[in-house]
């Protein structure tokens, strides 16, 4: 049993981590990032292959590196971004401890917390829960496991390609960014239903020359606008995060153009081993594609964070009720940008900037 102590530790290598972690080394203060995968970016590399960013590269680089690309309008792929969350650990040499879980995470009784990682231990005077907007576990209606066993059911998380779908109709569930995207590849060789609630899109074909005129104004109104701090992103807030975002790249022509069969109703219950929508149809599909989502799990933290809808009371990251605990990467953090890699690099640096505000007034700096 090894116990280690750290002014800082970070949980999560993702994009939210690694920046957190080169705003404090900006500072000068000593940190770890630690990370349940095995090599930094494994959990973009583990989406489905054909996943690129919404975002062109010019748009995608965190604090102190651009995101490399010959063409600064190109969509990187998820094993670019990957590469490229390796890279910049590399580049700006973040501590980062890979194939480290945290199991529980509590008070010390003395203002600090206590990491407990299998049978060793980590103190720190600083936590940031940097574990990614939606939480660990894929969010799948409990009524799943009454269908039919001869049906195919995959989350999104587990879906790569076309190829693992079985032959005859396919059942996307979940109408937003993965499911839009989920539908329209699948549709190119199945016969595809899409269902769910309608989270509208964004009109503009980003790769149009249209497209490209219309992105600084979008990114502008997502770092800027739909803010916690002014009404409309208040507004927002709930919806981005309950229910998903508007369509990005995926247009509702794009579904029809490819066959696609657009249900607003929701997959409510099973009936006769089949899924049954909430205007009555029941649906005979192969595969049922679940892409709806991920549950906030915070049973590992033992401490009174939560708020009664379930998301870390928190404002830009910085938690009141537990002084020195602090989130980065949360859906709507502060802006409807805050979960993305434009806008993760702002809630970094804030959040930081609490973190030495916090030091410098228990700890001084060492001559």
């Amino acid at each position: 049993m090894a116990t280690q102590h750290i002014e800082t530790l970070i949980i999560g290598a993702g994009q939210a981590g690694l920046s957190t972690g080169y705003h404090l080394q900006r500072q000068g203060r000593p940190f770890l990032i630690i990370d349940g995968g095995d090599r930094v970016g494994d959990n973009w590399r583990h989406q489905w292959d054909s996943l690129r960013l919404y975002t062109p590269a010019k748009y995608d680089g965190l604090p102190g590196l651009p995101f490399p690309a010959d063409d600064p309008w190109h969509f990187p792929g998820k094993d670019e971004v990957g590469d490229y969350l390796e890279a910049y650990a590399l580049r700006w040499d973040l501590p980062v401890r890979m194939s480290t879980r945290v199991d529980r995470l509590a008070s010390d009784g003395d203002g600090g917390y206590v990491a407990s990682l299998g049978a060793d231990t980590i103190t720190c005077d600083n936590v940031v829960i940097a574990t990614g907007t939606f939480g660990r576990t894929p969010l799948v209606p409990d009524f799943a496991k009454d269908l039919d066993e001869r049906i195919v059911q995959l989350h999104s998380s587990e879906y790569r390609r076309p190829e693992q779908l079985p032959a005859g109709p396919v059942l996307v569930v979940g109408g937003s960014h993965s499911g839009m995207d989920v539908a329209y590849e699948a549709g190119e060789t199945h016969e595809t239903i899409l269902c769910g609630r309608e989270c509208g899109q964004i009109p503009v074909p980003f790769s149009s020359r249209r497209g490209r005129l219309f992105l600084p104004v979008m990114f502008f109104m997502f770092k800027h606008v739909l803010t916690r701090r002014t009404p409309m992103g208040r507004k927002a807030m709930p919806h981005v995060r309950f229910h998903g975002g508007p369509s990005l790249r995926v247009k509702k022509a794009d579904l029809e153009a490819r066959g696609v069969e657009r249900v607003t109703d929701r997959v409510v219950g099973v009936e006769g081993g089949r899924p049954l929508l909430a205007g009555g149809r029941v649906v005979d599909p192969a595969a049922v594609v679940w892409c709806t989502g991920f549950t906030q799990v915070f049973d590992w933290i033992d401490l009174p964070i939560l708020g009664e809808d379930g998301w870390p009371v928190e404002f830009r990251g910085v938690s009141d009720a537990s002084p020195g605990l602090f989130f980065c990467g949360l859906s709507f953090q502060y802006a409807f940008a805050s979960m993305v890699l434009p806008g993760v690099g702002r809630d970094a640096a804030y959040v930081a900037t609490q973190i030495g505000r916090r030091v410098r007034r228990t700890t001084p700096v060492a001559a």
